[in-house]
């Protein structure tokens, strides 16, 4: 049995398998499964975060210099975020044998990579998630009001005739262009693509605008995937 525990930005999550197959998940608020102690453990911990705090002292905390399943072609791999290679290693483990995967992970900012055929990772782009900017609109503007993003969730504008409509072509179908427009030059570049999509915010890049629906998919526990997959060379 092997759990994984994902602290990002906004919150934390857990997931149990055994094997290859996830057999539970839940929020790292609502406590730990029980008799999580005689697991093999691994946390992917964005920033500083006190493990000890949490009673993981015992746990692996994933960093660039784990085993890995695949080889970090980065100039910095110390600053690299472990999330990103959690989900560089879960898009090794579900993604075809051979294909270069293109990776979306859109939570509170939005992270796309590239992992080779070959299993190497090259890096990629951060961009500032769609809450984030939604916020922005609002903290540093005089009367842009703070549009809920998960009420958003569907919007499509290009030319908006309100001031709502106008922020969420702003924030939205700009940011599936985005995204969008990453994707099409790693097409452009590279044989045999395949885009993995995770992150809460994952399912707002596909559609008009953005990502066709038949050409990515999402995998929602991408990052729990590839922590497993590290604590499999663990054994």
């Amino acid at each position: 049995m092997h759990l994984t525990i994902d602290i990002g930005n906004t919150r934390g999550k857990w997931a149990l398998f055994e094997g290859d197959q996830l057999v539970r998940s839940g929020n790292l608020a609502e406590g730990l499964p029980e008799g999580w102690r005689n697991w093999k453990t691994m946390v992917c911990a964005t920033g500083d975060t006190d493990l000890n705090t949490l009673g993981l002292d015992r746990s692996y905390r994933l960093t660039a210099d784990t085993p890995l399943p695949i080889v970090l072609d980065y100039a910095t791999p110390e600053t690299l975020g472990a999330d990103r290679i959690a989900a560089a290693c879960g898009a090794q483990r579900v993604g075809r044998a051979g294909s270069a995967k293109v990776i979306v992970d859109a939570g509170t900012c939005i992270t796309i990579d590239l992992l080779d055929g070959e299993g190497a990772y090259h890096g990629g782009a951060i961009l500032p998630g769609i809450a984030m900017k939604f916020r922005a609109l609002h903290t540093f503007t005089a009367k842009l009001p703070l549009l809920d993003c998960s009420i958003e969730k569907g919007g499509h504008y290009v030319t908006g005739r309100s001031t709502h409509e106008s922020m969420a072509a702003g924030v939205l179908t700009a940011t599936r262009y985005e995204v969008e427009g990453f994707v099409r030059h790693y097409r452009k570049q590279i044989d045999n693509v395949e885009v993995i999509l995770t992150g809460g915010d994952a399912e707002q890049l596909i559609g008009e605008g953005g990502l066709a629906a038949e050409e990515c998919r999402v995998v929602p526990q991408l990052v729990m995937i590839g922590m497993n997959e590290i604590l499999k060379l663990m054994a």
